[in-house]
Protein backbone atom coordinates (compact mmCIF):
# COMPACT_ATOMS: atom_id res chain seq x y z
CA UNK A 1 0.00 0.00 0.00
CA UNK A 2 1.22 3.50 -0.54
CA UNK A 3 1.55 5.64 2.46
CA UNK A 4 2.72 9.79 2.36
CA UNK A 5 4.00 10.81 5.53
CA UNK A 6 3.87 14.68 5.46
CA UNK A 7 5.52 16.02 8.93
CA UNK A 8 8.83 14.61 7.73
CA UNK A 9 11.69 16.82 9.11
CA UNK A 10 15.43 17.65 8.01
CA UNK A 11 18.17 20.20 8.40
CA UNK A 12 21.35 21.39 6.58
CA UNK A 13 23.93 21.63 9.45
CA UNK A 14 25.93 23.83 7.29
CA UNK A 15 23.08 26.61 6.93
CA UNK A 16 21.68 26.42 10.02
CA UNK A 17 25.05 26.74 11.45
CA UNK A 18 25.03 30.62 10.39
CA UNK A 19 22.06 31.21 12.67
CA UNK A 20 24.23 32.65 15.91
CA UNK A 21 24.36 31.15 19.16
CA UNK A 22 22.81 34.13 20.76
CA UNK A 23 19.84 33.99 18.62
CA UNK A 24 19.60 30.46 19.03
CA UNK A 25 19.63 30.33 22.65
CA UNK A 26 17.09 33.40 23.07
CA UNK A 27 14.53 31.32 21.18
CA UNK A 28 14.96 28.60 23.33
CA UNK A 29 17.14 26.32 21.66
CA UNK A 30 19.22 23.85 23.83
CA UNK A 31 21.22 20.40 23.64
CA UNK A 32 18.61 17.64 23.56
CA UNK A 33 18.57 14.94 26.43
CA UNK A 34 18.79 11.30 24.88
CA UNK A 35 18.53 8.22 27.13
CA UNK A 36 21.76 6.00 26.84
CA UNK A 37 22.38 4.02 24.16
CA UNK A 38 19.82 5.94 21.97
CA UNK A 39 20.43 7.86 18.70
CA UNK A 40 19.69 11.42 18.74
CA UNK A 41 17.13 12.10 16.02
CA UNK A 42 18.92 15.94 16.10
CA UNK A 43 21.63 13.74 14.24
CA UNK A 44 19.43 12.16 11.68
CA UNK A 45 17.74 15.13 10.38
CA UNK A 46 20.52 15.78 7.69
CA UNK A 47 20.96 12.18 6.55
CA UNK A 48 19.48 11.44 2.92
CA UNK A 49 20.91 7.88 2.63
CA UNK A 50 20.63 4.67 4.19
CA UNK A 51 19.59 5.66 7.93
CA UNK A 52 16.41 7.75 6.37
CA UNK A 53 15.70 5.30 3.61
CA UNK A 54 16.15 2.17 5.30
CA UNK A 55 13.76 3.40 8.54
CA UNK A 56 11.00 4.55 5.32
CA UNK A 57 11.50 0.97 3.64
CA UNK A 58 11.45 -0.95 7.07
CA UNK A 59 7.92 0.81 8.09
CA UNK A 60 6.48 1.24 4.04
CA UNK A 61 6.58 4.67 4.02
CA UNK A 62 6.40 5.65 0.17
CA UNK A 63 7.13 9.17 0.27
CA UNK A 64 7.98 11.51 3.06
CA UNK A 65 7.00 15.09 2.61
CA UNK A 66 10.10 17.16 4.22
CA UNK A 67 9.91 20.21 6.51
CA UNK A 68 12.79 22.25 7.94
CA UNK A 69 13.19 21.88 11.88
CA UNK A 70 14.53 24.30 13.76
CA UNK A 71 16.93 26.34 14.44
CA UNK A 72 15.66 28.13 11.00
CA UNK A 73 15.79 31.41 8.76
CA UNK A 74 12.50 32.99 10.66
CA UNK A 75 15.02 34.00 13.53
CA UNK A 76 16.89 36.04 11.74
CA UNK A 77 16.12 39.58 10.20
CA UNK A 78 16.70 41.33 7.02
CA UNK A 79 18.41 39.81 3.94
CA UNK A 80 20.39 37.01 5.84
CA UNK A 81 17.21 35.40 7.23
CA UNK A 82 16.03 35.89 3.02
CA UNK A 83 19.39 33.66 1.79
CA UNK A 84 19.17 30.91 4.55
CA UNK A 85 15.81 30.50 3.88
CA UNK A 86 16.44 30.25 0.19
CA UNK A 87 19.66 27.99 0.71
CA UNK A 88 17.35 25.71 3.39
CA UNK A 89 15.17 25.26 -0.36
CA UNK A 90 17.80 24.41 -2.42
CA UNK A 91 19.51 22.03 -0.63
CA UNK A 92 15.78 20.51 -0.35
CA UNK A 93 14.91 20.56 -3.60
CA UNK A 94 18.98 19.02 -4.87
CA UNK A 95 17.61 15.75 -2.50
CA UNK A 96 14.39 15.60 -3.71
CA UNK A 97 15.80 15.92 -7.27
CA UNK A 98 17.84 12.83 -6.44
CA UNK A 99 14.86 10.59 -5.04
CA UNK A 100 11.61 12.52 -6.74
CA UNK A 101 9.70 9.26 -6.27
CA UNK A 102 10.40 9.15 -2.41
CA UNK A 103 10.58 12.55 -1.67
CA UNK A 104 8.93 16.36 -1.68
CA UNK A 105 9.14 19.27 0.22
CA UNK A 106 7.38 22.26 2.06
CA UNK A 107 8.82 25.67 1.17
CA UNK A 108 10.94 27.32 4.42
CA UNK A 109 10.08 31.32 4.90
CA UNK A 110 12.03 33.97 6.03
CA UNK A 111 8.78 35.27 7.60
CA UNK A 112 10.47 38.24 9.69
CA UNK A 113 10.67 39.34 6.17
CA UNK A 114 7.00 39.12 4.69
CA UNK A 115 7.11 40.62 1.29
CA UNK A 116 10.18 38.24 0.64
CA UNK A 117 8.39 35.19 1.78
CA UNK A 118 5.68 35.39 -0.20
CA UNK A 119 8.06 35.80 -3.42
CA UNK A 120 10.52 32.70 -2.06
CA UNK A 121 7.16 30.55 -1.86
CA UNK A 122 6.27 31.77 -5.56
CA UNK A 123 9.98 30.61 -6.14
CA UNK A 124 9.61 27.28 -4.34
CA UNK A 125 6.34 26.22 -5.73
CA UNK A 126 6.43 27.13 -9.67
CA UNK A 127 10.71 27.01 -9.87
CA UNK A 128 11.52 24.07 -7.48
CA UNK A 129 8.48 21.73 -7.57
CA UNK A 130 7.47 21.86 -3.89
CA UNK A 131 3.90 21.02 -2.47
CA UNK A 132 3.32 23.37 0.39
CA UNK A 133 4.74 25.76 2.82
CA UNK A 134 5.77 25.02 6.76
CA UNK A 135 5.58 27.60 9.40
CA UNK A 136 6.82 26.43 12.68
CA UNK A 137 5.45 28.73 15.58
CA UNK A 138 5.15 32.12 16.56
CA UNK A 139 7.18 34.67 14.28
CA UNK A 140 9.36 37.39 16.16
CA UNK A 141 6.08 36.70 18.98
CA UNK A 142 3.88 36.91 16.48
CA UNK A 143 0.81 34.58 14.83
CA UNK A 144 0.00 34.26 11.73
CA UNK A 145 -3.22 36.52 12.32
CA UNK A 146 -0.84 39.69 12.38
CA UNK A 147 -1.78 41.87 9.35
CA UNK A 148 1.90 41.72 8.03
CA UNK A 149 1.68 38.43 7.15
CA UNK A 150 -1.36 38.94 4.78
CA UNK A 151 1.10 39.08 1.45
CA UNK A 152 1.91 35.07 2.46
CA UNK A 153 -1.12 33.89 3.52
CA UNK A 154 -2.92 35.69 0.05
CA UNK A 155 0.22 34.10 -2.00
CA UNK A 156 -0.18 30.65 -0.49
CA UNK A 157 -4.54 30.92 -1.41
CA UNK A 158 -3.57 32.29 -5.15
CA UNK A 159 -0.91 29.16 -5.64
CA UNK A 160 -3.76 26.84 -3.94
CA UNK A 161 -1.32 25.14 -1.25
CA UNK A 162 -1.16 24.03 1.98
CA UNK A 163 0.13 25.95 5.01
CA UNK A 164 1.43 23.67 7.10
CA UNK A 165 0.90 25.17 10.95
CA UNK A 166 3.34 23.59 12.89
CA UNK A 167 4.60 23.78 16.51
CA UNK A 168 7.79 25.62 18.20
CA UNK A 169 9.39 26.57 21.00
CA UNK A 170 7.40 29.18 23.36
CA UNK A 171 8.09 32.12 23.50
CA UNK A 172 10.15 33.50 26.42
CA UNK A 173 8.08 35.35 28.25
CA UNK A 174 5.19 32.54 27.99
CA UNK A 175 8.16 30.39 28.96
CA UNK A 176 9.29 32.24 32.00
CA UNK A 177 5.09 31.94 33.57
CA UNK A 178 4.12 28.60 32.47
CA UNK A 179 6.95 26.15 32.57
CA UNK A 180 9.33 27.87 34.33
CA UNK A 181 10.73 26.56 38.49
CA UNK A 182 10.49 23.05 37.65
CA UNK A 183 12.52 20.48 38.78
CA UNK A 184 15.40 19.56 35.71
CA UNK A 185 14.02 18.65 32.22
CA UNK A 186 10.46 18.96 33.40
CA UNK A 187 9.26 22.17 32.35
CA UNK A 188 11.33 21.39 28.59
CA UNK A 189 9.16 18.18 28.37
CA UNK A 190 5.65 20.42 29.54
CA UNK A 191 6.64 23.29 26.89
CA UNK A 192 7.40 21.07 24.01
CA UNK A 193 5.91 17.53 23.18
CA UNK A 194 4.17 16.61 26.39
CA UNK A 195 1.99 19.65 25.90
CA UNK A 196 2.54 23.18 24.81
CA UNK A 197 3.41 22.50 21.26
CA UNK A 198 0.06 21.00 20.71
CA UNK A 199 -1.74 23.46 22.70
CA UNK A 200 -0.02 26.38 21.08
CA UNK A 201 -0.80 25.24 17.55
CA UNK A 202 -4.60 25.03 18.50
CA UNK A 203 -4.51 28.69 19.35
CA UNK A 204 -2.94 29.40 16.28
CA UNK A 205 -5.62 28.16 14.64
CA UNK A 206 -8.14 29.87 16.91
CA UNK A 207 -6.69 33.09 16.46
CA UNK A 208 -6.54 32.65 12.34
CA UNK A 209 -10.41 31.72 12.51
CA UNK A 210 -11.63 34.46 15.17
CA UNK A 211 -9.98 37.29 13.93
CA UNK A 212 -11.53 37.09 10.72
CA UNK A 213 -8.04 35.93 8.91
CA UNK A 214 -9.88 32.88 7.78
CA UNK A 215 -12.80 35.05 6.03
CA UNK A 216 -10.46 37.16 4.67
CA UNK A 217 -8.46 34.01 2.70
CA UNK A 218 -11.58 31.51 2.74
CA UNK A 219 -9.49 29.68 0.09
CA UNK A 220 -6.55 29.14 2.68
CA UNK A 221 -6.05 25.53 3.37
CA UNK A 222 -4.22 24.78 6.82
CA UNK A 223 -2.87 21.90 7.79
CA UNK A 224 -2.05 20.73 11.41
CA UNK A 225 -0.38 17.81 13.18
CA UNK A 226 -0.84 15.35 16.19
CA UNK A 227 -4.03 14.18 15.69
CA UNK A 228 -5.78 17.75 15.46
CA UNK A 229 -3.84 19.33 17.73
CA UNK A 230 -6.43 18.64 20.58
CA UNK A 231 -9.36 20.93 18.10
CA UNK A 232 -11.19 17.57 17.99
CA UNK A 233 -12.07 16.65 21.57
CA UNK A 234 -12.77 20.73 22.27
CA UNK A 235 -14.82 21.61 19.11
CA UNK A 236 -18.23 21.23 20.62
CA UNK A 237 -17.06 22.94 23.86
CA UNK A 238 -15.23 26.35 21.91
CA UNK A 239 -18.71 26.44 19.48
CA UNK A 240 -20.52 26.40 22.51
CA UNK A 241 -18.83 28.60 24.55
CA UNK A 242 -17.49 30.82 21.89
CA UNK A 243 -20.80 32.02 20.51
CA UNK A 244 -20.74 35.44 22.27
CA UNK A 245 -17.74 36.16 20.83
CA UNK A 246 -18.02 35.82 17.20
CA UNK A 247 -20.19 37.93 15.88
CA UNK A 248 -17.86 39.76 13.45
CA UNK A 249 -17.22 36.56 11.56
CA UNK A 250 -19.01 34.82 8.70
CA UNK A 251 -18.91 31.09 10.16
CA UNK A 252 -19.41 29.09 13.26
CA UNK A 253 -15.69 28.17 14.45
CA UNK A 254 -16.34 24.74 13.37
CA UNK A 255 -17.11 25.39 10.15
CA UNK A 256 -14.63 27.32 9.58
CA UNK A 257 -12.02 24.58 11.06
CA UNK A 258 -13.48 21.98 9.03
CA UNK A 259 -13.92 23.85 5.89
CA UNK A 260 -10.03 25.21 5.76
CA UNK A 261 -8.01 22.81 7.98
CA UNK A 262 -6.17 19.08 7.34
CA UNK A 263 -5.04 17.50 10.36
CA UNK A 264 -2.51 14.22 10.59
CA UNK A 265 -1.71 11.89 12.47
CA UNK A 266 2.13 12.47 13.32
CA UNK A 267 3.34 11.17 16.58
CA UNK A 268 -0.01 9.95 17.54
CA UNK A 269 -0.75 6.37 17.17
CA UNK A 270 -3.62 5.37 19.47
CA UNK A 271 -7.38 4.57 18.64
CA UNK A 272 -9.06 7.26 21.26
CA UNK A 273 -7.73 10.71 19.58
CA UNK A 274 -7.91 9.07 16.16
CA UNK A 275 -11.48 8.30 16.98
CA UNK A 276 -12.50 11.91 18.41
CA UNK A 277 -10.65 12.88 15.30
CA UNK A 278 -12.59 10.96 12.93
CA UNK A 279 -16.01 11.70 14.73
CA UNK A 280 -15.83 15.48 14.01
CA UNK A 281 -13.20 16.17 10.92
CA UNK A 282 -14.08 12.90 8.74
CA UNK A 283 -11.73 10.58 7.11
CA UNK A 284 -11.81 13.26 4.10
CA UNK A 285 -9.77 15.57 6.36
CA UNK A 286 -7.12 12.87 7.95
CA UNK A 287 -3.66 12.08 6.65
CA UNK A 288 -0.79 9.68 8.10
CA UNK A 289 1.90 11.39 9.60
CA UNK A 290 5.31 9.89 10.82
CA UNK A 291 7.01 13.00 12.54
CA UNK A 292 10.54 11.20 11.74
CA UNK A 293 12.83 11.37 13.32
CA UNK A 294 11.38 11.87 16.55
CA UNK A 295 8.64 9.60 16.79
CA UNK A 296 8.47 5.61 16.69
CA UNK A 297 7.67 4.68 13.40
CA UNK A 298 7.10 1.07 14.62
CA UNK A 299 4.22 2.49 16.67
CA UNK A 300 3.22 3.95 13.15
CA UNK A 301 3.29 1.53 11.52
CA UNK A 302 1.40 -0.60 13.99
CA UNK A 303 -1.32 2.29 13.86
CA UNK A 304 -1.85 1.56 10.13
CA UNK A 305 -1.80 -2.04 10.54
CA UNK A 306 -4.42 -1.99 13.02
CA UNK A 307 -6.64 0.81 12.59
CA UNK A 308 -10.44 -0.05 12.11
CA UNK A 309 -11.21 1.42 8.69
CA UNK A 310 -12.35 0.13 5.90
CA UNK A 311 -10.37 -0.68 2.77
CA UNK A 312 -11.22 2.60 1.07
CA UNK A 313 -10.79 4.77 4.09
CA UNK A 314 -7.29 3.30 5.13
CA UNK A 315 -6.43 4.18 1.15
CA UNK A 316 -7.63 7.80 2.00
CA UNK A 317 -5.91 8.25 5.48
CA UNK A 318 -2.43 6.91 4.01
CA UNK A 319 -2.20 8.65 1.03
CA UNK A 320 -5.21 9.37 -1.05
CA UNK A 321 -6.07 12.56 0.78
CA UNK A 322 -2.62 14.01 0.58
CA UNK A 323 -2.29 13.09 -3.01
CA UNK A 324 -4.84 15.24 -3.49
CA UNK A 325 -4.31 17.97 -0.96
CA UNK A 326 -0.39 18.26 -1.95
CA UNK A 327 -1.35 17.56 -5.78
CA UNK A 328 1.56 14.39 -5.51
CA UNK A 329 1.95 12.07 -8.50
CA UNK A 330 1.38 9.04 -7.51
Amino acid sequence: MRVVALEEHFTIPAVAGRISAELKAARGFKPRNVPAGQVSPLDLLPEFGDKRFGDMDKHGVTVQVLSISGPSADLVEGDEGVAIARDFNDGLAEEIKRRPDRLAGLAHLPLREPEASAKELERCINDLGFVGVIVNGTINNLFLDDPRFDPVLATAEALDVPIYVHPSLAPPAVRDVYFSNLPGSTGTGIETACWGWHSETAIHILRLVMSGTLDRHPKLKLIIGHMGEMLPMMMARIDDVGRPHISHLQRKISETILDQVWITTSGIFSQPPFIAALQTFGIDRIMFSGDYPYSNMEQGRRFLDDVALSPDDKIKLTHANADALLKLKS
